[in-house]
């Protein structure tokens, strides 16, 4: 029976996923395989739990997990790229319009006239008022997509059905994402380049070293003066003094966001939201169903999608010899462990049926096939050897 512990409110459509004869799931499970979270910060001293082998985020950002103290325990950390992909790409286009046309000063301006009891009266300010809050359309507009990912490329797609022209820019761009992007989309190596060229700017990454700070003085003085930034992707991806000096320069006309910042709350030229992007029941359920699916198929056979700090991984089980005889190993990667694993279980005359091994940077992981079952003694002879930081028998 593996046991999860849940985090915040899991939609239920995903918690479905899970059998009942195989998974006992609740916010109090102790002796936990699994944690299933959304916004959820944990901390370091949540990694304790002895059984602990792996942690879901039903979401794509992954900065509330500890990730480099799981990868150090072995514990495979999963999120759910995409799944809420379409709520941001249709909050995107919502952005474009309300910084496009006079949307919210119209709503207030209407809104402020509750004294009007006529309907006459009140009809016809609003006809001779109209013209303050006259806008632009976006069709024929450049949209700039920084990261062409599973947002990017939607927003990306949407934006060329709409009649808007659409440069990108990611120079960690996939294969897989590749394929996926239109050939309409013209693909710009230099991110100052397509600061210089597009009316509108939206940004789709995650924050890592090489993104923090990204979008920075020498960027914005790149910009076109009448231009629009969109940040749904993660705040720490602009610097906000930058972000503020291009505001009060005219280096740039509109900022949209996702993650109000103080300064900014009070600015006609900046539109925040309470981080909404992925706020709709679709996504939620989406995001859960995902990460339920994911743990499954790790728990149950040790296989890996969707990882951010372990190589992708699967190995399809024989389903006469599925009991009890497949080992996953987690290591250091370096040269000699899966030697020392492999004469561990030839020492037992354990036969190696299947096996596969990968790497991603400083962890290596096995799934390893027995003809039968190894004895206890032999799970702890390997947990034990140097450098093996989890073993599991499934």
């Amino acid at each position: 029976m593996h046991k999860i512990r849940t985090f915040n409110q899991i939609s239920q459509v995903g918690l479905d996923r899970f059998s009942e004869s195989e998974f006992m799931i609740s916010p109090h499970q102790t002796e936990a395989s699994a944690y299933l979270l959304r916004s959820h910060k944990l901390e370091i001293d949540d990694l304790h739990e002895p059984r602990l082998r792996a942690i879901a985020r039903a979401g794509a950002g992954t900065n509330n997990v500890p990730v480099q103290d799981c990868t150090e325990k072995g514990i495979v950390v999963f999120n759910t790229p995409g799944a809420n992909a379409n709520a941001v790409k249709e909050l995107v286009l919502c952005g474009m319009l309300l910084a496009s046309r006079g949307v919210v000063p119209g709503i207030n301006f209407a809104s402020a006239q509750q004294n009007s009891e006529e309907y006459s009266v009140l009809a016809k300010l609003m006809e001779t008022e109209k013209k303050r809050f006259k806008g632009t359309e976006i069709a024929g507009k450049t949209l700039g997509v920084v990261g062409l990912g599973a947002i990017g490329s939607l927003v990306a797609e949407m934006a060329l059905s709409l009649g808007m022209k659409v440069q990108g820019y990611d120079p960690a761009l996939s294969v897989e994402a590749a394929w996926r992007l239109s050939s309409d989309v013209r693909r710009i190596e230099n991110l100052k380049t397509l600061a210089s060229s597009s009316d509108f700017i939206s940004l789709h990454m995650p924050v890592l070293e090489a993104t923090r700070g990204l979008i920075d003085a020498k960027i914005f003085a790149s910009m076109l003066p009448s231009a629009c930034l969109l940040n749904f992707a993660r705040d720490e991806i602009v610097n906000s003094e930058a972000l503020l000096f291009a505001l009060e320069n005219s280096q740039l006309s509109k900022y949209v966001t996702d993650f109000p910042r103080p300064e900014l709350l009070d600015r006609e030229d900046v539109i925040s939201m309470p981080h909404i992007g992925a706020s709709t029941m679709e996504a939620e359920q989406n995001c859960a169903i995902m990460a339920a699916d994911q743990l499954t198929n790790f728990l149950q056979n040790g296989n890996i999608k969707n990882s951010v700090n372990f190589p992708q991984i699967s190995l399809d089980r024989d389903i006469n010899t599925k009991q009890n005889t497949r080992l996953t190993i987690s290591n250091k990667n370096l040269p000699k462990t899966l030697g020392q694993i492999l004469t561990v279980l030839s020492d037992q005359n354990l036969n190696v049926v299947d096996m596969i091994n990968k790497s991603r940077d400083e962890i290596a992981y096995n799934l390893i096939d027995l003809e039968t079952s190894p004895k206890a003694d032999t799970v702890r002879t390997i947990a034990a050897i140097e450098n093996v930081t989890k073993v599991t028998l499934l």
